[in-house]
Parts: C-alpha cells; sequence; structure tokens
C-alpha cells in the first residue's frame, strides 16, 4: 500500500459499554499482536458493532480499559481514532449510490491530502500531488482485490450497480487510503455465498499478513483469527439500543 504499514497490537481487559436499557456487551478480554486478524463473532444484535467502534475510538467504553498500540482507551480516544479506519459499517461509511467507483476514490483522497496529510505534503507542486493520489488509490485498490477492468462500466460504475462483494471491496480499499494501523470492517459475511465467505476472509488475511491489524465483525469466525465474542452477555435489544443512543451523541 505504497509504503510499509506496521499493525498495532491490541489488549482487552473486562470490556464493557453500557446503553439506556442495559449492557451492549460486557466482560470482553484479549490479546492480538500487530498484524492480526481479530474477530468479532456472533449472531447479529449481541453488540458486535458497539465492540468494533469501541476498539476504533469512535465509542466509549463504559467500563474496562482496551491498549491499541500505545494508546489507552477510554481514555485516548481521537490518538486511536488517527490510527484506525472503518470499513463498511452501516450508518458510518456508507457508499453514494448515486456516485461512480472513481468519484468515490477521488474524493476520498483528495479529503485524505486535506486532512490526513502533512502540511508538507499539502505545499508539493500539483503534479507531484496528482502522482502521489493515484499511487495512493492504485495501492488501495491492489490491496482489496479490486479491479476496476471487471466491472460493468469500469471506474465509472455506479455504487448502486454493484454486487454486495464488490461493494465491499471498495469500502475497504477506501479505508485503505488512510493507511491505518488498524482497520474494522463490519457486517463481514453478511448475505455472502460460502464463495464469497472465503475471498473476504482471503482479503482481510492478506491485508493482516501485510502488517495492518484487522478487527471484522461476523456471525463465524474463520480458521487462524483471534476470536472474540460479544454473545455471552448481550441481549439484542440492550446492543441496539445503545448503538443507536451512541449514534445520537
Amino acid at each position: 500500500m505504497g509504503g510499509t504499514v506496521t499493525g498495532v497490537g491490541v489488549t482487552a481487559q473486562g470490556l464493557g459499554l453500557e446503553g439506556p436499557r442495559g449492557w451492549a456487551f460486557r466482560g470482553v478480554s484479549f490479546d492480538a499482536e500487530p498484524g492480526s486478524l481479530i474477530t468479532i463473532e456472533g449472531p447479529s444484535g449481541t453488540g458486535r458493532t458497539c465492540l468494533l467502534l469501541a476498539l476504533t475510538g469512535r465509542m466509549k467504553l463504559s467500563e474496562g480499559t482496551a491498549g491499541v498500540g500505545d494508546a489507552v482507551l477510554p481514555k485516548r480516544m481521537a490518538a486511536v481514532r488517527r490510527v484506525s479506519a472503518l470499513a463498511h459499517v452501516p450508518g458510518v461509511t456508507d457508499l453514494d449510490p448515486a456516485l461512480t467507483v472513481a468519484e468515490h476514490l477521488h474524493e476520498r483522497a483528495l479529503l485524505q491530502r486535506r486532512f490526513g496529510d502533512s502540511l508538507r505534503g499539502l505545499l508539493r507542486p500539483r503534479a507531484e500531488r496528482r502522482t502521489e493520489q493515484k499511487r495512493r488509490i492504485d495501492a488501495a485498490l491492489t490491496a482489496a482485490g479490486m479491479d476496476l477492468g471487471t466491472l460493468p462500466k469500469g471506474p465509472r460504475t455506479a455504487v448502486r450497480d454493484l454486487e454486495r462483494l464488490e461493494a465491499l471491496r471498495l469500502s475497504v480499499a477506501l479505508a485503505l487510503i488512510a493507511h491505518p494501523r488498524l482497520l474494522g470492517v463490519d457486517d463481514t459475511d453478511l448475505k455472502l455465498s460460502d464463495a464469497e465467505r472465503a475471498e473476504v476472509w482471503a482479503l482481510l488475511k492478506s491485508i493482516a499478513e501485510a502488517g495492518t491489524t484487522v478487527v471484522a465483525v461476523c456471525s463465524e469466525s474463520p480458521d487462524g483469527a483471534v476470536k472474540v465474542s460479544t454473545a455471552q452477555e448481550t441481549e439484542g435489544k440492550e446492543a441496539s439500543d445503545a448503538l443507536t443512543e451512541a449514534s445520537r451523541a
């Protein structure tokens, strides 16, 4: 992805998040090395997305502590947000169905250049900035396993015309443009065939093997992952209420 990405180690001790109707999850502990594939496993409605958002600094924990690299949650949420990115999270990273794939990529690269890169990068000549933007987009697409030439209209294909698997790959590519050290992916295997699920896990394992730590929400974890479950202490209504309340905050 254009330079070596060093993932972060993630440790958790007694994590819990309480919403207005009860606990979304509680008692979550695990330890994962940098470059791991961490899976948050369980049925829908058991606080999986809440835990994903908490581990990436987007939702404040009610109890317990987590270490993401050198940053400790919940105290340093902003620091964790700076080294993490999200993909395929409903209500958070939704793609615009009317925009084309190329428009999404260009917009994300432009935002990254303006708000995520150094001042020195902004002051480079326009030709250099364009070359860097293309390089960054191409690297992200390669890492996400997305070949624009296979799409119905190539890069001009509208998001509404993408198959579900390709939409997931695009969302991952958009997240990788920022060169995150921690990548969070929601609904990894939702409504996919067995063959498509195998493709997604191969993709996420390859991203982890390249150095980026990956946290992925799923209904069933693949072999070789650091498996985390939120199902023991939760009820679907409580987890849903906690996520709704957090999104309003």
